[in-house]
């Protein structure tokens, strides 16, 4: 397989990413190859630097020529089409990569990806599905922010495709699929959590109900907690706030009791870089964000992903999956019509 890298998307650009690739194929298993993306002449340099060796002959370079700036608006995908994202994304869409992964700008990524790669057949808006760590097994959370004003049937679809993700990536047998709520009670909520709630229980997933916020981080409440963008991205940034306020403390703590203890699985939990990027879930082919502030180890973390992504076959799986949903809800309505005549 040929994974497409937006070379020049991170803040620290293209040495991070280089650095990430070149970790990438000496550390995750597969035969796989990564095509950076970006300008030729600094991507060669920071090849050099890092010291490809012995798995240079997996690396290839398309020289692109422009750059979406982190600022710009989403309109610069169509006006910079040689830009890191738009040929990287291009790669994909042809066929010549069968993914693409970038920590440039995410709103360009978002809309280049729609764009080229197209929604999935039933799926009216894509989400941002993200790993949230918690005292047990991480949990995937969607909607992440890519879409703050949405519907109950959006979340019901990015249900189907969290579970599905869940299933093939973090392989989670029949993953557990919770509603970020204020309240366990079914009728808790506002209008789009109680009408969410009712078509999440006649969806055939498993359904463990209503889930709040206190119980996530704890671990076991569900697999994947499905929210509407707006509140999802809140919990996100509040989350990784958190994350960072206890790595701090915990290591202050240490240093004023000169005490020696060993925490560096629980740094390692904390640590954002060790889940990858947030895959955009419901496009008709694997698209991966990372962070603008991305160290090496965050993009060898989302090749990887990629790399699980598609050995699984996880959009063949998605679109089966919501195949089979959108036939049985005809079926459904059919029935429902038949009866009413």
């Amino acid at each position: 397989m040929r994974i497409a890298l937006d070379a020049m998307g991170s803040d620290r650009h293209p040495e991070v990413e280089v650095q990430g690739a070149v970790a990438a194929l000496r550390e995750v298993d597969g035969d796989f190859e990564v095509v950076l993306v970006g300008d030729r002449a600094r991507i060669d340099a920071a090849l050099a630097a890092a010291g490809a060796g012995a798995v240079a002959d997996r690396i290839s370079v398309v020289h692109a020529t422009e750059r979406i700036e982190p600022g710009e608006s989403v309109s610069a995908v169509r006006k910079k089409k040689d830009s890191s994202i738009v040929v990287g994304l291009g790669l994909a869409k042809q066929g010549e990569a069968d993914a693409f992964v970038s920590a440039g700008s995410t709103g360009a990524v978002m809309a280049a990806s729609l764009l080229m790669l197209r929604p999935l057949p039933g799926v009216d808006r894509p989400s941002v599905a993200t790993i949230l760590p918690t005292a047990g097994d991480p949990i995937v959370m969607l909607d992440a922010g890519a879409n703050v004003d949405s519907k109950p049937y959006h979340l019901l679809d990015w249900a189907r495709l969290g579970a599905i993700y869940a299933e093939d990536v973090l392989q989670r047998p029949n993953p557990r699929i919770g509603l970020l709520n204020i309240g366990e009670e079914p009728e808790k909520g506002n209008e789009l959590a109680v009408e969410s709630y009712r078509l999440l229980e006649a969806s055939g997933l498993n359904f463990v109900g209503n889930v709040e916020g206190r119980d996530i981080a704890g671990g076991g409440a569900c697999d994947v907690l499905v929210t509407d963008g707006f509140a999802g991205n809140v919990l996100l940034k509040f989350y990784e706030s958190v994350a960072g306020l206890m790595v701090k403390l915990i290591r202050k703590e240490l240093a004023e009791q000169k005490a020696q203890v060993h925490l560096d699985g629980v740094f390692r939990m904390l640590d954002y870089t060790e889940y990858g990027g947030a895959p955009l879930l419901g496009v008709d082919g694997i698209s991966i964000i990372c962070h603008g502030g991305s160290p090496p180890r965050a993009i060898t973390s989302a090749l990887r992903v990629a790399v699980r992504a598609y050995r699984t076959g996880m959009v063949a799986d998605m679109k089966r999956t919501l195949s089979e949903a959108h036939a049985i809800g005809q079926r459904a309505a059919a029935g429902t019509a038949g009866g009413n005549a």
